[in-house]
């Protein structure tokens, strides 16, 4: 196989070797290569310095144009959906449990031939009752086609963080992807640390966890990026280097708003192969205007700019900030527009939905091809599940850590001594 083409039969039979078989159950005869999210991973790591996009499917125009864009560009993709956007207690439309017949129907009818991984983001577990319920939920996402999770207890002390993970990891299939995560998304405060990061990767380690990902609080923030702090580039590199025998990647949570030479440099400096972008994809499939690597752009009343005729017809969009108003939302929380008006957009003509996909699509390709030196790693993917001769890969490190040394009691009295700052309270969900 040549680097930058697939050819049919190598797609053939990835397709009939590379779908897990939660996938194959629920879309038997499809045409999808919705595959596991460490394939993914892996052809990241193969090519190198290069960061898959995680795009929110906040809404249908999203995964639409997300898709196409990585089509065009010959790149595997990852398309997710929060807890806090498809859980639940969602604010969208798009939702864990029907995300993937999405995906698969969008893949099939736009004839989408590169990988694709469909990841449950921010699966947060916030106390033990979440616990609970996570046990009986998780599995439920897995019936639903998703093929990646992750796990995120970060809002709770690095022990019960530690914990939680290692209850729940039996409830999700071997052969998924996995993200991890300590600290959570909160900008510039309660940053992560080393010591916090080894502690809970060692931990899973000694449990025979492997985690694909991990995500830190490295300085970046959910929504619009308000500072211009961001992505705290040798913070990253330093946790990534201390977690290398562990062979985990990065996660880079809070992408939109970032410069897109920040971006560049996260891809080039550190272990970074997964980059989650959202609010920038939704803003830019409602017309809104925005700057170069998707951050909104505000008038001097603090206003959005509707860009004419671009996006959401101009009616639309009035009605849209009449809600807004009515309902007190302002800024990023005008993410809270998307459940109530997906079905009100998928009944605009036809040629405003395709404006909207298509805005996406030329921002999600110019990030692959400029940005995420994404593009062509669709066939190194494909190679990986052709390599593998299975769905499952396997994990990329092995065990090092003793479990007998990560005992409840162990881990308990371990975290008693790291020292750390959480940040202020409050509501990071994404």
């Amino acid at each position: 196989m040549s680097e930058t083409s697939i050819s049919s039969t190598d797609f053939e039979k990835a397709l009939e070797i590379g779908r897990p078989p939660n996938v194959v159950k629920l879309f038997p005869n499809s045409k999808a290569l919705i595959v596991s999210g460490k394939f993914i991973d892996r052809a990241m790591l193969t090519k190198g310095k290069a960061l898959a996009m995680a795009a929110n499917g906040r809404n249908s125009f999203v995964i639409r144009g997300a898709l196409k864009a990585a089509q065009r560009a010959n790149a595997a993709i990852i398309i997710e959906i929060a807890k806090s956007e498809g859980g639940a207690s969602a604010y969208c439309a798009v939702n864990y449990w029907n995300i993937a017949r999405q995906v698969d129907a969008l893949c099939n009818e736009l004839g989408i031939t590169i990988p694709v991984a469909i990841h449950a983001d921010h699966y947060g577990i916030k106390n033990q009752e979440d616990i609970g319920e996570a046990k009986i939920e998780i599995p439920t996402l897995f019936d639903a086609g998703l093929t990646s999770i992750a796990i995120d207890a970060s809002h709770m002390p690095d022990d019960k963080n530690l914990l939680a993970n290692i209850e729940l990891n039996s409830f999700i299939p071997k052969w998924a992807g996995l993200e991890t995560e300590v600290g959570e998304i909160k900008g510039k405060s309660g940053l992560s640390t080393v010591e916090e990061a080894l502690f809970l990767i060692q931990g899973l380690n000694a449990h025979d966890i492997f985690p694909d990902w991990i995500a830190l609080n490295n300085g970046t923030t959910h929504g619009i990026e308000e500072s211009e702090h961001g992505i705290q580039i040798e913070l990253t590199k330093e946790i990534h280097d201390a977690l290398a025998d562990y062979k985990v990647s990065g996660a880079q949570h809070g992408t939109s708003g970032n410069s897109s030479d920040r971006l560049r440099a996260i891809a080039a400096k550190t272990r970074t192969t997964k980059a989650n972008v959202a609010t920038a994809l939704q803003m830019i499939s409602w017309g809104l205007e925005v700057n170069d690597y998707g951050n909104a752009i505000l008038d001097d009343e603090g206003n959005f700019i509707k860009v004419i005729g671009e996006g959401v017809t101009e009616n639309m969009w009035e009605k849209m900030k009449a809600h807004s108003q009515s309902k007190g939302l302002k800024g990023g929380n005008y993410k809270k527009l998307n459940l109530p008006f997906e079905n009100k957009l998928l009944g605009q003509p036809k040629e405003v939905r395709e404006n909207m996909a298509n805005r996406v699509e030329s921002f999600v390709y110019n990030m692959f091809v400029n940005v995420l030196n994404t593009k062509d790693t669709a066939p190194i993917a494909i190679e990986a599940i052709l390599e593998t001769g299975s769905y499952d890969p396997g994990p990329k490190g092995g065990k090092i850590e003793d479990v007998m040394q990560w005992t409840r009691d162990k881990i308990v009295e371990r975290a008693a001594s790291i020292t750390s700052d959480k940040g202020p309270e409050g509501d990071f969900d994404d």
